[in-house]
């Protein structure tokens, strides 16, 4: 029997190259080595206000990206979190089993609602327990997280045991799984903070849908040091992540690289750094304009992902439902 992995991307802001790095090319590599199921997490991006139109084509163009990066449907199954409300149900239900005190130990909502201040939403104090929801549903074995869901997970595995020693066995209980190398990707303007994905932070991200001048400029303006020597040091995190970046698109060993770039300056770096950006990037950008040119095809692709892994889910709802005494 394959391991279970689970894994979710939310449909807000631009894919960039941290997600694609970091997570997405794991899970393209590595999907046949699992029973994979990956989800685009609307309910999740709901808990900030979203334009309706927005969310619904930010949610196409996110299922659309997973499928051109190499996800495939008949290997592994995709699918959108609305589309199966066992995910909502099961998150209530989850809610009158986690202490308010494990939820106010969540570092993320911590920092959200810093600059949220009044206007954070119980969905976003909330968001673990859905979190949770996703994964238990499925009777996960593994979930691919960065480093900032770590704590997420660790709840989702708390509240699973808790469950369980009220109720007999009822949840797997679930590993994370987080990347070595590549977990976090930095923003060229600003390397002591992670790629984001928001609209305002354009200039330090690169959007796998950037064109090629666009990746140009952005590489060409990525702050550095005023040092020359262009080598591996995280003690120099401007040019580390330059370098973490070539090495992820290109595969090469660090000394190789390193060798490569003896006696060569910065702007010798971002330029060739900037064509192996564009080199990687294109068969993806190719494969997306195919799929996107007719979007009832991944209308029906999600679809279909939706009522191949329903029963799952249902069952495992229909069963804590008993356990509890519901229906």
């Amino acid at each position: 029997m394959k391991k279970r992995v689970f894994s979710g991307i939310q449909p807000t802001g631009n894919i960039h190259i941290g997600n694609y790095l970091g997570a997405i090319r794991r899970w393209v590599a590595t999907q046949a080595e699992f029973e994979s199921i990956f989800c685009v997490v609307d309910l999740h991006a709901i808990t900030i206000p979203q334009d309706p139109k927005v969310l619904k084509a930010k949610t196409r163009e996110v299922a659309g990206l997973l499928l051109a990066a190499g996800i495939d449907p008949e290997v592994s199954t995709l699918f959108v979190q609305s589309h199966i409300s066992a995910h909502a149900e099961l998150a209530w239900i989850l809610n009158c089993f986690i202490p308010v005190g494990w939820m106010r130990r969540m570092t993320q909502f911590k920092e959200k609602s810093e600059k949220q201040k009044d206007e954070v939403s119980t969905g976003l104090f909330d968001y673990p327990a859905l979190m949770a929801a996703d994964i238990l549903l499925y009777n996960t074995d593994v979930v691919p997280v960065g480093e900032d869901q770590k704590q997420h997970v660790e709840l989702t595995r708390d509240v699973a045991q808790r469950f369980n020693s009220i109720y007999g066995e009822t949840f797997r209980i679930p590993e994370a799984e987080i990347p070595q190398t590549g977990a976090r990707i930095m923003a060229l303007d600003d390397p002591t903070q992670k790629m984001s994905k928001s609209e305002e932070d354009r200039g330090g991200t690169i959007c796998l849908l950037d064109s090629p001048d666009e990746i140009r400029a952005k590489i060409m303006k990525a702050t550095t040091d005023s040092l020359r020597e262009v080598r591996f040091d995280e003690g120099r995190p401007g040019i580390y992540n330059l370098l973490v970046i070539y090495e992820l698109f290109t595969g090469q060993p660090r000394e190789e690289i390193e060798a490569r770039f003896e006696g060569k300056g910065y702007a010798d770096l971002k330029r060739e750094l900037a064509e192996v950006v564009i080199e990687g990037l294109a068969p993806l950008q190719a494969r997306y304009r195919e799929l996107t040119a007719d979007p009832a095809h991944i209308d029906s692709l999600l679809t279909q992902g939706a009522d191949r892994i329903r029963p799952i889910a249902e069952k495992t709802l229909s069963l804590v439902k008993e356990r509890i005494g519901l229906g």
